[in-house]
């Protein structure tokens, strides 16, 4: 059996056994993690030894033509495969998405260096923290400072060995591939979702798309409008050699059939009789550098973005291109996750690009394999004067590019709007979420104090009552805690029309602490003091922000967690957002903004030119879909996460520079200091025992809020094996 053989049945059998046992295969995860770790860890030092020994190995005028002439060429190549490689988002389908508040939103996004990304203080540090630019620079300075010397075949033997060596650990490595690709298969297929599933199709198919363009046509093409050479006599010389580097996933192995074939090619358009020998000088020179299939993979960084709802705002483009670029001068499995890391998305999706490359790099080493052919034959004509310009040509081949091109992401597009069905979900998610634990008996008001209470239609206010707050409600039996109806996430009544949220789970706990049962009482956001102050309940726990005015004319607990100040704005809108220099440039800026003096002044000051106009009802904002009465929403970054579950056309933007924090306390009349600071101490302990972070897990970042289902398997749906 040979080795690809191997391969493939290791892919099939992973798929096998993750589709039988479903979610059991998590127990070869430390496979799949350790197999990516191998192929990572011989990369960097074996590309530093490289090109310094390709590089040092040319003479001085050998390198002087190269980088003028066929490094422009390259360059030329280059700028090819970036285009199409971001081109391949306009064939994802528009989807629906929103998630629950991360606290990757506060996380400040370094400014972009590129002096300590690309130039190497210390190329040890490099190495050691995988900054691949870094590296490649450095070895590109040694590398063309070796051509100088005069005992240079001394340092190029050791240099041969020490490649030699770490080719052979790389080999060994790569003989572990059917293991691994059956681990990474297998865990793969055992907990993808159906819905991530119908994702990755996407990229699988438009990433096929592309690589099938540029390697059939935009690339053969090239070179048949630039030289004498025609696209018929490239394929029919070349054929053989790209149908097995895309069955052995393999460039190395077809590179001297791809160089003898260009040097064909050459001799018989008459271009450059006396320098022939030319691509066998380009081929190895240039091999090191990123080709146009390693580009294309660039595409992946666009794709997890959008699968993982963290989408590279158009605006990180060039710098995802630039830096990519030079991080691919090492290995893809290197590159991407270092690429994942700067654009802030996902590490795990690392996972994805591995389980698509098992096809995918089949097609990248096709697109490898026709861009070496480029490279050689347009190479070679630039350096021996046999480029040519014919408009016509040049034309036709634009013009049949444009045509090609268009109908390809035409066409993608097309099929997975038909093929993806994006039914919007998360809003069932947050209706569905309920009480960790079971609460003890409660009574909940409907109407705001003001009528009755005792019935769930309350019309009256409770009769104040004297003595010390905690004999109080001891000799009542009930804790009665003051709520806003609509405080996502604290305090809501979700689709099953129960109260619940982070809060009124926390006064679950006290109340069963207590030994005392619960009656929630609405108040009115307009009017909080007075119904505290007056005993109609004992403490407010729906999110309360704590604010200068309030602290004056009500005791506050201390704070249990800390809110940050953001916006809420259009999805279209979310890039205009992204700094408030953005924000107060934008003319006739309206900004909705809690009726709170405290968040109207804080604004105030950041946008001085905008008019702000405070509310109290932002459901009027999130449903006008076509034409909100403002600009933004201003609302803490953890209650709009919420709000944006139930409208996901809108998003949150925590505005650059500086963080706007603001504590969440629990209101209490200003006479009951005993109880206070009883809640203080409650607060602190809860604190201490893990409540308080498991509740903020769950209700603010909402893990496990859906209920997982198991994934579908063979041994638990069809033999039911397990349960």
């Amino acid at each position: 059996m040979t080795f690809s053989h191997k391969i493939l049945v290791g892919l099939a059998l992973g798929i096998l056994v993750g589709l039988f046992v479903g979610e059991y295969a998590l127990a070869l995860k430390w496979a799949a993690d350790g197999y990516v770790k191998l192929l990572q860890m011989t990369v960097l030092p074996y590309i530093m030894v490289s090109i310094i020994e390709s590089l040092g190995s040319l003479g001085a005028s050998e390198a002087r033509r190269l980088g003028l002439r066929a490094g422009i060429v390259l360059v030329a190549l280059w700028g090819v495969g970036l285009t199409y490689a971001m081109l391949v988002p306009l064939m994802f389908p528009t989807v629906e998405t929103a998630a629950f508040f991360s606290t990757t939103l506060l996380e400040q996004r370094p400014p972009f260096n590129f002096v300590d990304l690309y130039i190497p203080a210390n190329p040890f540090y490099s190495l050691a923290n995988n900054i691949v630019p870094a590296v490649v620079l450095f070895s590109i300075v040694v590398g063309v400072a070796v051509i100088g010397l005069d005992r240079k075949p001394v340092l190029l033997d050791l240099l041969h060995v020490v490649s030699g060596a770490l080719s052979r650990a790389t080999r060994f490595i790569v003989q572990l591939t059917p293991y691994g690709l059956f681990a990474i298969a297998a865990t793969t297929a055992g907990t993808l979702s159906l819905e991530q599933l119908g994702r990755l199709q996407v990229y699988l198919v438009a990433y096929i798309g592309m690589a099938l363009l540029v390697s059939l046509w935009v690339l053969p093409g090239l070179v048949a409008a630039l030289t004498p050479i025609r696209m018929r006599d490239i394929f029919s010389l070349t054929r053989n050699a790209l149908i097995t580097a895309f069955v052995a996933g393999d460039l190395f192995i077809v590179l001297p059939v791809l160089i003898e074939a260009s040097r064909t090619l050459v001799e018989r358009a008459g271009v450059a009789t006396e320098r022939a020998d030319l691509p066998e000088v380009i081929v190895p020179a240039s091999f090191n550098f990123p080709h146009t299939g390693k580009l294309l993979s660039i595409s992946f960084i666009l794709f997890a973005g959008w699968f993982a709802d963290a989408d590279v705002p158009l605006t990180e483009y060039p710098r995802l291109a630039l830096t990519g670029l030079v991080t691919l001068f090492g290995s893809v499995n290197v590159a991407v996750p270092f690429l994942l890391d700067l654009f802030r998305v996902p590490a795990d999706t690392f996972q994805l690009f591995l389980a698509s490359g098992v096809i995918n790099s089949r097609f990248g080493t096709l697109v490898a394999a026709m861009h070496t052919v480029a490279v050689a034959l347009l190479g070679t004509c630039a350096i021996a004067g046999g480029l040519t310009w014919n408009r016509r040509r040049v034309v036709r081949y634009a013009v049949i590019t444009v045509v090609l091109t268009t109908g390809v992401i035409g066409g993608g597009r097309m099929v997975f709007g038909r093929s993806i069905h994006n039914e919007y979900s998360k809003d069932k998610v947050l209706g569905g979420m309920h009480l960790l634990r079971d609460g003890v008996p409660a009574v909940v008001h409907r109407k705001p104090v003001g009528g009755a209470v005792g019935t769930e239609t309350a019309t009256q206010a409770p009769a104040p009552e004297s003595g010390a707050r905690l004999d109080l409600i001891r000799r009542r039996g009930a804790l009665r805690v003051g709520y806003l109806s609509n405080a996502l996430p604290y305090a809501f009544f979700n689709a099953a029309d129960d109260l619940v949220g982070f809060d009124v789970e926390l006064a679950h706990r006290l109340a069963s602490e207590l030994d005392v049962g619960l009656e929630f009482v609405p108040l009115e956001r307009e009017r909080l003091e007075e119904p505290v102050e007056r005993g109609d309940c004992d403490i407010v726990m729906s999110g309360t922000p704590v604010t200068t005015l309030r602290a004056s004319r009500m005791l506050f607990s201390t704070s249990y967690m800390d809110e940050t100040m953001a916006l809420i704005v259009p999805d279209r809108l979310r890039t205009e957002f992204a700094t408030w220099d953005q924000i107060a440039a934008r003319p006739d800026l309206r900004v909705g903004i809690p009726d709170l003096p405290y968040y109207v002044q804080k604004l105030e000051l950041l946008l001085p030119q905008a008019e702000i106009v405070p509310t109290n009802d932002a459901t009027a904002f999130f449903s006008a879909h076509d034409d909100p009465p403002y600009d933004a929403l201003g609302l803490p970054a953890e209650r709009g996460s919420a709000w944006t579950l139930m409208y996901p056309n809108f998003s949150v933007v925590i505005p650059e520079p500086g963080l706007i924090k603001v504590p969440l306390a629990y209101p209490i009349a200003q006479r009951d200091e005993v109880f206070a600071d009883f809640v203080n101490t409650w607060i602190e302990l809860k604190r201490k025992d893990g409540t308080l972070d498991a509740l903020y897990k769950y209700w603010i970042l909402g893990q496990n809020a859906a209920r997982k289902q198991p994934r579908w398997s063979i041994m638990r749906n069809v033999l039911h094996w397990t349960n």
